[in-house]
């Protein structure tokens, strides 16, 4: 399928989508594009771009914000609402220059913006670097992908998902259903609110706040990985979830299923009625399996079995 190969080496793609209802702007922009080695595709309108930026998957696209039926506002909008297209750099180009005009390019999700009239070498300096940031965050991701990370690229001034590993997407759609559906996503407000936290504690060089979403069936971990790119950061995703740790528990004591459950508890600080209350026995044989535990453990006491339980832990998360 023509997306799916296109969507495997778009990192290096060298793909410039223009987008303007004048012809003669496209036809400069064309030639100016192709002599420096560019593939150059064209619309004259909204809808035809962004049927291009989702088969053709550019490594940049120019557009243009004053359009008949679907301005460019409207269509940069609708390219990052979409999880395909919203990795896609977007370069205004506009004859306005007032700063409501700039703020609105801005916060439809554009990238910068060039004024009208065109220059063709700002064009192509602009393109260059922001085809690099580009490539490189899509390089970052394929060897996120390739190791099997969970990690998502989160716009700081807006805190949209622009892009997920699969695992990450796979997380995220188990613990925000509501935010999931088709190829739209939006991000949580947990997520949103943290991102502010995060961009606040950054500024004032203070420690980055954590998030961890708990749901009863495992917790998933926010953890900032690079926030140095003003226009994307990356954000590590663990997930901790007790049943996977119990097992894991279990192979690396070589424990019962019951006493591997009893010790994992005990490491959340709970004491032998706590435990025998959630698995539905009684203290008297939470403290018989605890006995059993020390002796594989190799220590004395329920605080040095904890500790060292919690510390093989920590290695699996």
């Amino acid at each position: 399928m023509l997306m799916n190969n296109l969507n495997a080496n778009r990192e290096y793609s060298s793909i410039v989508l223009i987008v303007d209802d004048v012809p003669d702007n496209l036809a400069v922009l064309h030639d100016a594009l192709d002599e420096s080695g560019f593939t150059v595709l064209v619309a004259n309108n909204g809808e035809a771009a962004l049927v291009a930026a989702l088969e053709a998957q550019p490594g940049i696209i120019l557009l243009d914000a004053i359009m008949p039926s679907m301005d460019g506002f409207e269509v940069c909008r609708k390219l990052k609402a979409d999880i395909n297209t919203r990795h896609i750099p977007v370069i205004f180009m506009t004859g306005l220059t007032e700063s409501e005009h700039v703020v609105a390019a801005f916060q439809a999700g554009g990238t910068d913006y060039i004024s009208k009239p065109i220059r063709a070498i700002e064009v192509l300096a602009r393109i260059d670097a922001h085809m690099q940031t580009s490539r490189l965050m899509n390089q970052a991701r394929g060897a996120l992908d390739a190791f099997g990370q969970a990690a998502i690229a989160i716009t700081p001034s807006n805190g949209k998902i622009v892009w997920q590993t699969p695992l990450a997407r796979q997380w995220m759609q188990r613990y925000f259903p509501e935010h999931f559906f088709d190829n739209q996503s939006r991000t949580p407000p947990q997520v949103l609110r943290w991102i502010e936290k995060v961009s606040a504690a950054k500024n004032a060089q203070n420690d980055i706040p954590p998030l961890t979403i708990v749901l009863a069936r495992g917790r998933l971990n926010f953890i900032p990985a690079d926030l140095n790119d003003s226009e994307q950061w990356v954000i590590l995703l663990r997930e901790e979830s007790d049943a996977a740790q119990i097992e894991a528990l279990m192979t690396i004591f070589n424990l019962t299923v019951r006493e591997s459950e009893v010790l994992y508890w005990a490491t959340k600080g709970k004491t032998s009625r706590d435990i025998g209350d959630i698995l539905g026995t009684s203290p008297r044989t939470v403290n018989k399996h605890l006995e059993h535990v020390f002796v594989k453990l190799g220590v004395e006491t329920r605080t040095a079995a904890a500790a060292l339980a919690a510390s093989k832990i920590r290695t699996i998360k």
